[in-house]
C-alpha cells in the first residue's frame, strides 16, 4: 500500500511540475474574502479564482509567499474545485495544484484556496504617523504574493472583488466601487469592492484605516474623492482636490477613463505614490495643507491610462508606464503654467539621467529579473525624453494623435515597446524604429565635445562636434548661430564620432548656442581633471 501511495504521489509531482513548466492558465477573475484584526497581524483568507487554460493541463502554479524563517508567509489549509479537495503543495513561494480531473484547452474553472498567516510583504501592516493601526496593499512590482494567491506577473489581468471583515472603526477602500458596507454582530464590518475591469495584479490593492472621506466632485460621471486620516482631513481635502482638473485635462489629451471612480488615498507606501487602479496611495507627508504634491498627482493619475489600463507585458518595458507617466505630467503642467516651464522640467530630467548613466550601462529595455533595480532615471526621466524627442520630431499634432490611438487600442491590453514602435510608423508615416530602438536599447546618451570658430577669411563658421560615449548614436543636433547681424538657426545630423559642419556667413559669429530649444538628451563633455 505504501508502495502505492509514493508511486500516485510521484506521478502527481511530476504532472505539477509539467504544470510549472507551461503553466498555462490565463486568470479571469479573482474574489478575495480577508478578514483582518486588532489582536494580531495574522490575516485570514479564501480566493476564489477562476482560471481559463490555454493548453490541455493536469495541475497548474500561482505564487504566494512561503512561511519563512521568521515565521512570517502564508500557510495553505485547503484547495478545492467545486467542494472537492485538491492534491497541493507549496514551497519556494510557489503554490502547485494538481487537478483532480485534466483541464481541456479552453476550459474556465474556479478554485477555492484557504488560508492563512503573517504577511512580509505587500500588504503593509503597521501604524499611521498618528500612531493607529493600518492596512495597505503595497504589490509593486511583484509582491501581491505575499498576501493573495495569484499569477503575480503584468501579462495576466484579471477582473476582481475584495470582500474584507475588519473592525467597525475601519473605513476600507480598494479598486472599483463599494457594492455592500455591512455592519456585522460581533463588531466587525465587512466592505464589499467589485472592479470589472482587467487588472494586473501590480495595482489591485486595499487600503483600511481610521479614514475621513471627501468627495472633490465629478469629472462628467466619474466622481473623485480624498480618503485621508481623520486628523489631517481639511489640508487633506484641500491638498488632493487638485486631482479633479487633472483627470479632467488626461481625459481630454489621452482618451476616456477607464475606471467607475478615482480615490486618492493617504497611505504607508514603501513609495512616494504607488497608480493602484483608482485607489492611487500617497505617502503619509503628502498632506501639507500647500498643496504641493502637484505633480506626484499627475503622474500618478497619468498611470490609470499608461500602466494600469494599457499595461506592460512584462516590467522590461517599464518605461511604457513610469516613462509615460513622467512625460504626461510635463504635458499637463505646460498646459498649465506654460512651454518654458515644460524646458526646465526637462532639463532638470535630462541631469537626472546625465547622473545616472556615469554611473550605470543599463538600457531603457534592461534584461534585470530584479526590478527594482527598475526603478532608475531609464525608467523615468529617460522613458519621459524619449517621448519628448519623438514629439519634436514628429510634432505636436501627430505626437498627440499617436498617443491618444496608443491608448485606443492597448486600453485593457498588454503591449510592448515593439508594439508601441509599430504604432508611432503606423501612425505617423515616419520610419521611426531606428531613433525609437537606439535610445531604449543603447545605455547612455551622447556626450559631445563640440568646438567653434569664425574663419574671417573664408567668411564661414566652422564647428566640430565629437561624439566621447562608448556606443555611438545618430541624431539631429539644433544649433543657434549669433551673429553682429543677428541670429542664425541651422540643424546638422551627426552619426559618426567625428562631425565638421561649415555655415557660410557674411556676418561675424560672436556665440553659438546648442539645442536652444531642449529638444535632444545629450550632455556636455567634460574633460577629467588632472
Amino acid at each position: 500500500m505504501k508502495r502505492v501511495l509514493v508511486i500516485v504521489f510521484l506521478i502527481a509531482q511530476l504532472q505539477v511540475i509539467n504544470a510549472q513548466t507551461i503553466n498555462p492558465i490565463d486568470v479571469q477573475h479573482y474574489r478575495f474574502e480577508l478578514t483582518l484584526s486588532d489582536a494580531s497581524d495574522t490575516i485570514k483568507g479564501t480566493a476564489s479564482i477562476t482560471i481559463k487554460f490555454s493548453a490541455r493541463a493536469y495541475g497548474y502554479q500561482l505564487n504566494l509567499a512561503s512561511i519563512n524563517a521568521g515565521g512570517k508567509g502564508m500557510e495553505v489549509q485547503d484547495v478545492s474545485e467545486a467542494g472537492r479537495s485538491l492534491f497541493f503543495t507549496h514551497q519556494n513561494n510557489l503554490l502547485n495544484i494538481q487537478l483532480a480531473d485534466a483541464a481541456k484547452t479552453g476550459d474556465t474553472r474556479t478554485f477555492s484556496i484557504r488560508y492563512k498567516g503573517i504577511p512580509a510583504d505587500g500588504l503593509i501592516i503597521g501604524q499611521s504617523i498618528f500612531k493607529k493601526r493600518t492596512f495597505f496593499g503595497d504589490n509593486w512590482p511583484n509582491r501581491a504574493h505575499n498576501w493573495l494567491p495569484c499569477n503575480d506577473i503584468p501579462l495576466d489581468k484579471a477582473s476582481l472583488e475584495f470582500i474584507v471583515t475588519a473592525p467597525q472603526h475601519y473605513s476600507v477602500v480598494s479598486n472599483g466601487i463599494k457594492v455592500k458596507e455591512e455592519l456585522l454582530a460581533d463588531s466587525t464590518k465587512l466592505t464589499h469592492w467589485k472592479e470589472d475591469v482587467l487588472l494586473p495584479t501590480k495595482v489591485m490593492v486595499i487600503g483600511a484605516a481610521d479614514f475621513a472621506v471627501g468627495d472633490a466632485g465629478s469629472v462628467g460621471n466619474i466622481p473623485v474623492y480624498s480618503w485621508v486620516y481623520e486628523e489631517e482631513k481639511d489640508k487633506g481635502f484641500y491638498d488632493y482636490s487638485q486631482a479633479k482638473e487633472i483627470l479632467k485635462f488626461f481625459i481630454q489629451y489621452i482618451g476616456p477613463y477607464g475606471y467607475k471612480k478615482l480615490a486618492n488615498v493617504q497611505s504607508k507606501t514603501i513609495f512616494g505614490g504607488m497608480e493602484n487602479a483608482s485607489a492611487i496611495f500617497y505617502f503619509e507627508q503628502s498632506v501639507t495643507g500647500k498643496r504641493t504634491i502637484e505633480d506626484l498627482l499627475a503622474h500618478e493619475i497619468a498611470h490609470q491610462w499608461f500602466g494600469n489600463m494599457v499595461t506592460e507585458k512584462s516590467f522590461n518595458h517599464l518605461w511604457l508606464s513610469e516613462g509615460f507617466a513622467t512625460y504626461m505630467t510635463n504635458i499637463y503642467l505646460e498646459s498649465q503654467y506654460g512651454p518654458d516651464s515644460m524646458a526646465r522640467r526637462m532639463q532638470g530630467e535630462r541631469s537626472q539621467v546625465v547622473a545616472f548613466a556615469q554611473n550605470s550601462a543599463m538600457p531603457v529595455i534592461d534584461t534585470t529579473s530584479d526590478y527594482m533595480q527598475l526603478l532608475n532615471a531609464n525608467s523615468y526621466q529617460k522613458g519621459g525624453w524619449i517621448l519628448h524627442m519623438l514629439r519634436h520630431a514628429v510634432g505636436n499634432d501627430a505626437f498627440h494623435k499617436l498617443i491618444q490611438e496608443y491608448y485606443k487600442r492597448y486600453a485593457g491590453k498588454n503591449a510592448n515597446s515593439d508594439d508601441f514602435i509599430t504604432l508611432a510608423q503606423e501612425v505617423c508615416g515616419k520610419p521611426l524604429a531606428p531613433m525609437l530602438n537606439q535610445w531604449l536599447r543603447k545605455p547612455g546618451l551622447p556626450v559631445l565635445n563640440i568646438s567653434w570658430k569664425y574663419n574671417t577669411a573664408r567668411k564661414a563658421v566652422i564647428l566640430s562636434v565629437e561624439q566621447k560615449q562608448p556606443v555611438l548614436f545618430s541624431f539631429p543636433l539644433e544649433v543657434l548661430i549669433k551673429t553682429e547681424k543677428g541670429d542664425i538657426f541651422k540643424t546638422v545630423n551627426i552619426s559618426a564620432q567625428k562631425s565638421t559642419f561649415t555655415f557660410p556667413s557674411m556676418n561675424k559669429t560672436t556665440a553659438m548656442e546648442f539645442d536652444p530649444g531642449t529638444n535632444l538628451l545629450w550632455a556636455k563633455y567634460e574633460p577629467p581633471a588632472n
